[in-house]
């Protein structure tokens, strides 16, 4: 099970806008054409079993080189497409 990750570095931790979690791709995609077209997501694996929803995640963000170990960085295609 995967989660994928925003992280806004312009808001501070505990902030309730610092950290979105989403479910899919399509969910992620909608909120950033809404509130940060230039905003990107690291796909996490989410630890134990799925059951667990608060599960903490182990992400796996890439450098922008597009090696990032089979996982997806949502935003950049619609970045370099944009």
């Amino acid at each position: 099970m995967t989660v994928f990750v925003y992280v806004n570095t312009r808001k501070q931790v505990g902030d309730v806008d610092h950290i979105k979690v989403f479910a899919t791709v399509d969910a992620a995609e909608t909120w950033f054409e809404e509130n940060d077209p230039e905003g990107v997501a690291f796909e996490c694996d989410v630890m134990g079993p799925a059951s667990l929803i608060d599960a903490a995640p182990r992400c796996h963000p890439s450098g922008g080189s597009g090696d990032h170990d089979g996982r997806s960085l949502i935003g950049t295609a619609r970045q370099s497409n944009g």
